[in-house]
């Protein structure tokens, strides 16, 4: 390849990741608006916008205090939820790895659950108690599914075995107590209906810290991508490399685990979708895949409150139901992990 074609090819990579990165961001405000009309209370966007920044509505501020917080909240969980399910296919070198899956927000959830039944005081660090909890089930999964390197299917069913484990005891614990522990069991449901905007102020900062901590593991999962053999020849530590990169991937999703609760296939289907449209390097994948899961987390949850209002079906359910077929497909698409 010359030079100048070299040159047309990035500049039309360049030109296809703005037009992605525009048109996802446009359709994200539009079901922002869309989440805020639905439900009892009805308002127009002109209404929503004058209420807002001009003068007092009663219907705009009750809006403004029970939907937004939970708008915040979904955008934010899909984003770290998406985000990390881009770092720990990288980390595993698996297009079928995901948090939810390979039983890292199952082992945050429990903690988390935990921690807010039995601690609600210490409701600002769940994430970091949920962390732990996730780190302890990535140790599990990753021992036990390295046998002079990582198989894709032993990774799989090993996860599916430790995420099995933790969503049992997490179901366990909340029938135990009958679900009088509401936080608890908005944890264990997935449920987002009950936020508020401490938990939306909660989730923004310890996003915000995954997110930088993004920044520094762009270069190394790009690595990540080469076979161990090469990363040595280029006087990478891959152990070290890949474990600096997982601590990332297990922030990201016990963050998101401890205030929205586990949510299947996000991880997984979003960054499939996100490496369709934009490529395989991460300093594009990563953003994109954030900026993806948070329009996918907020149709899911949008959808959920519409389709049977005036009841409610969780985000968890939703994407069950959408992720499960996608999933399958993937495997059937791809010999190589079927």
């Amino acid at each position: 390849m010359t030079e100048a074609s070299r040159k047309v090819v990035n500049r039309r990579a360049v030109v296809k990741a703005v037009l992605a990165f525009t048109l996802t961001a446009v359709a994200l405000l539009v079901f922002m608006v869309l989440a805020a009309a639905i439900g009892g209370i009805r308002v127009s966007f002109g209404e929503l916008m004058r209420g807002i920044f001009v003068e007092y509505d009663e219907n705009v501020a009750i809006i403004v205090q029970l939907r937004f917080p939970r708008i915040f909240v979904a955008i934010l969980g899909g984003m770290a939820t998406a985000a990390a399910g881009v770092i720990t296919q990288a980390v595993m070198r698996s297009p079928l790895a995901d948090p939810g899956i390979i039983g890292i927000s199952s082992g945050s959830s429990f903690v988390a659950v935990l921690v807010t039944a039995f601690l609600p005081s210490l409701y600002y660090l769940s994430p970091l108690f949920s962390f732990a909890g996730g780190l302890l089930a990535f140790a599990i999964v990753y021992a036990l599914s390295w046998k002079g390197g990582l198989s894709p299917v032993r990774l799989i069913l090993v996860g599916i075995a430790v995420s099995a484990l933790f969503s049992g005891l997490s179901t366990a614990f909340n029938q135990m107590t009958g679900g009088n522990f509401t936080g608890a069991a908005s944890i264990v449901e997935s449920s987002i209906s009950l936020k508020d905007w401490d938990d939306a102020l909660i989730l923004a900062i310890y996003v915000a810290i995954g997110a930088l901590m993004c920044v520094f593991c762009v270069r190394k999962c790009n690595v990540l991508a080469l076979s161990d053999r090469l990363q040595c020849s280029l006087g990478v530590n891959v152990s070290h490399a890949r474990l600096q990169v997982s601590v990332a991937a297990v922030f990201l999703a016990s963050a998101a685990t401890a205030v929205v609760g586990s949510v299947s296939f996000l991880g997984l289907v979003v960054p499939h979708i996100a490496r369709l449209v934009v490529g395989n390097d991460h300093k594009i994948l990563i953003p994109y895949s954030a900026l993806l899961g948070a329009l996918f987390f907020l149709v899911a949850d949008t959808v959920g409150r519409w389709i049977a209002y005036p009841y409610e079906i969780s985000v968890s359910i939703i994407m069950s139901i959408v992720g499960g077929p996608l999933f399958i497909i993937l495997l059937l698409r791809n010999k190589k992990y079927a």
